[in-house]
């Protein structure tokens, strides 16, 4: 079968939307995004000093290809690379039946602030492509106990179902977000997880986010349940694989939002799309 080279560079589809980038943004679309917040979950494995709280930041996406032949190519994404201390912690893409994930190699472009790569399978007709990426860096702002993060997200492409998620860290106290989460659209984890869920937003949505909280203990979320685990122990590569553990190939959305998104995909195929 002939294989299709597909260019996707998402970072251009709302800064310079060329009627060539268009066509292509209607071949692989972004059907869900979801975006972990974690500060204080764990230091990047190569961090020589742990006298600071970390900040981990997790994507996980899955994409599908509208076209009617398979597509394997060049995805690109926005990071915030210039942000203090960027480091990248997993990059992978999954098999199209999630058995398998591939830790793959990753271009990153301090100028365009993207990191790209190459998808590890072709992606079928019809099929779901899913990418996690883990991300760290300085941004959590501290002033003794006070912990304090302000995250800015602005979509790089249309995008069904946006999940954006905050996981405070063990032992922290007084926790404030602003806006406000609703509850119904929390984790089954309750308190430990405040999501905010949004569908549809179109490439150049904006969303922002104040987090508060207070944590005396200096130790990140991984090192004491590592403590507490102790008997589990793990070989931890250059990565953390924090992201598999985390989204493990699927979606770590709210029950909510998957049950619209299979309502989604139940009237896509009763309407022949």
């Amino acid at each position: 079968m002939k294989k299709y080279l597909l260019f996707l560079s998402m970072f251009f589809v709302f800064m310079f939307p060329m009627n060539g980038f268009a066509e292509n943004q209607g071949v692989l679309s972004m059907e869900e995004l979801s975006i972990q917040i974690m500060p204080e979950y764990a230091y990047h494995p190569n961090d020589q000093k742990k006298d600071h709280a970390p900040l981990l930041i997790g994507y996980q996406g899955t994409m599908v290809n509208n076209s009617e032949e398979p597509q394997k190519g060049q995805i690109e994404i926005p990071l915030p690379i210039k942000e203090k201390n960027f480091q990248i912690g997993y990059v992978a893409d999954y098999s199209s039946d999630l058995s398998k994930s591939y830790e793959i190699e990753y271009v990153l472009d301090s100028e365009k602030g993207t990191i790209s790569w190459t998808t590890s399978e072709e992606i079928g007709p019809k099929e779901r492509y899913k990418f996690v990426i883990e991300f760290f860096t300085d941004n959590l702002m501290v002033k003794k106990e006070k912990k304090s993060l302000a995250y800015h997200f602005k979509s790089f492409a249309d995008i069904e179902l946006l999940n954006i998620s905050f996981t405070p860290p063990e032992k922290a106290k007084n926790i404030k977000l602003t806006p406000a989460p609703e509850k119904d659209q929390n984790h089954a984890a309750g308190d430990k997880i405040f999501s905010y869920l949004y569908q549809d937003v179109t490439a150049g949505d904006e969303k922002e986010f104040k987090m508060r909280y207070d944590r005396i203990e200096m130790k990140p979320t991984t090192e004491l349940n590592h403590a507490v685990n102790i008997d589990e122990k793990k070989e931890t590569k250059k990565s953390t694989h924090l992201a598999i553990g985390a989204f493990s190939g699927v979606s770590v959305l709210s029950a909510g939002t998957l049950t619209i998104l299979l309502k989604k995909r139940k009237r896509k195929q009763s309407t022949g799309n």
